[in-house]
This record gives C-alpha cells, structure tokens and sequence, in this order.
C-alpha cells in the first residue's frame, strides 16, 4: 500500500495552478520554494509573469537553477499605438 502524500506535497501541488494569483514568493523556505520551481516546470506551466514571481524572490538557489537550465524571460517589444509625429 501506498502512504500518502505529505501535507507540504498536496500545497504545493495545489499552489501550482494559482501561481499567477500570487504577488510573492520570497516568503517560502528554500527547499519549499525549489520544489515549487521544479514541480511548476514539470507540469508546464512556467509563464513568463511567474518566472518573474521566482527571480523576484532573489534566492541564489532559484536564481542558479534558471540560470543552469538556460531559462530567459522574452523580452517582448511595446509598439506605439499612437503616432504623435504628423506626415
């Protein structure tokens, strides 16, 4: 038989799918907030805004393991939409 998941396990795995409703992260214990990373990765949900939720937590061991996976935010350009000039 089976034994069951961890309290911590079945928060995280619920947290995943509310990720964009967060405002921050930096509040989480390192191997809490490792876990998170690498279970959000694996479930396919790592968008650019919560990329940007872990690198905001500043903790070098986020910070190592995105830099090791080669993992970049896309810059995506603001285009005018108004042109102020007159032709």
């Amino acid at each position: 038989m089976r034994s069951p998941a961890s309290l911590v396990s079945l928060a995280i795995d619920s947290a995943i799918p509310n990720l964009s409703h967060f405002s921050d992260l930096s509040f989480l214990p390192d191997h809490i907030l490792i876990d998170l990373f690498l279970r959000t990765l694996r479930a396919g949900k790592l968008t650019d805004k919560i990329l940007k939720l872990f690198v905001a937590t500043g903790k070098e061991e986020i910070l190592s393991l995105i830099a090791a996976l080669n993992i970049q935010v896309v810059l995506t350009p603001v285009l005018p939409t108004r042109c102020s000039e007159k032709f």
